[in-house]
C-alpha cells in the first residue's frame, strides 16, 4: 500500500467512524444511505490497497501456508515443528531439556535407531504336487518349526515333501525333507 492509498483509506475510515458516533434511533434514511455509500467507498479503497491474498493462517511466518485446523495458529508447518519438538522431548531425543547435541540435518530416510528391527521367522512349507505352500503358522523359533514339521511327516496324511524356509528380510531354504515331484493334475496325462 502506497502513501496516497494509506491517506485516502484513513480519511474514509475516519469519516465512517464519525458516522458511527452520530447515529441515533431516529436517524433519517437519507443519512443511512450516506453512511452506506461512505462504507462502500472505504471498502473499495481497501480492496484497491490489498495486493496479496487473504492469509489462510494466523501465523506471521507462514500467512499463506498450509492449514492445520487443530493448530492454535492454523499453521501446519509450525505445528509440525512443534510436534517434532514434543516427540523429541518425550522420547529422550535432542530437545530443550536434553544434553545430547542435535544432528545438523535430519536424514530423509531416518537413522538406524528409527527403523524397526528386522523380524526373523521360520516358515514350514509342504509340496502340494504343483508348488510349495505354507502348511502352518510361521514360527519365531527354528527348533519349534522343525518339531512341527517332524510331527506333520509322522501324521496320518503326510505330504510328498516338506521344507523349512528362513525369512529374514529375504528368504533362504534351510532344509528339505523328501523329493518334490511335479504332478500332472489331469488323470490321463493330457491325452
Amino acid at each position: 500500500m502506497n502513501h496516497a492509498q494509506l491517506t485516502a483509506l484513513g480519511r474514509a475510515l475516519r469519516l465512517v467512524g464519525e458516522h458511527g458516533e452520530s447515529l441515533t434511533a431516529d436517524t433519517p434514511d437519507a443519512r443511512l444511505h450516506e453512511v452506506k455509500a461512505d462504507l462502500r467507498r472505504a471498502l473499495d479503497l481497501l480492496d484497491e490497497s490489498v495486493s496479496s491474498a487473504a492469509p489462510t493462517t494466523r501465523c506471521a511466518e507462514h500467512p499463506n501456508g498450509p492449514v492445520d485446523e487443530s493448530a492454535p495458529d492454523r499453521c501446519l508447518l509450525c505445528e509440525t515443528r512443534r510436534r517434532a519438538a514434543r516427540r523429541a522431548e518425550y522420547s529422550g531425543g535432542p530437545g530443550p531439556y536434553h544434553d545430547r547435541p542435535a544432528e545438523s540435518v535430519p536424514s530423509r530416510y531416518g537413522v538406524r535407531g528409527d527403523r524397526p528391527q528386522p523380524q526373523q521367522r521360520w516358515l514350514p512349507e509342504l509340496w502340494n504336487g504343483q508348488e510349495w505352500q505354507l502348511c502352518g503358522t510361521p514360527r519365531r523359533d527354528r527348533r519349534e518349526a522343525e518339531l512341527y514339521l517332524a510331527a506333520q511327516r509322522r501324521g496320518p496324511r503326510p505330504a510328498m515333501a516338506y521344507r523349512l524356509v528362513h525369512e529374514f528380510t529375504d528368504y533362504e531354504v534351510l532344509r528339505v525333507w523328501g523329493t518334490p515331484v511335479k504332478v500332472d493334475i489331469e488323470p490321463m496325462g493330457n491325452l
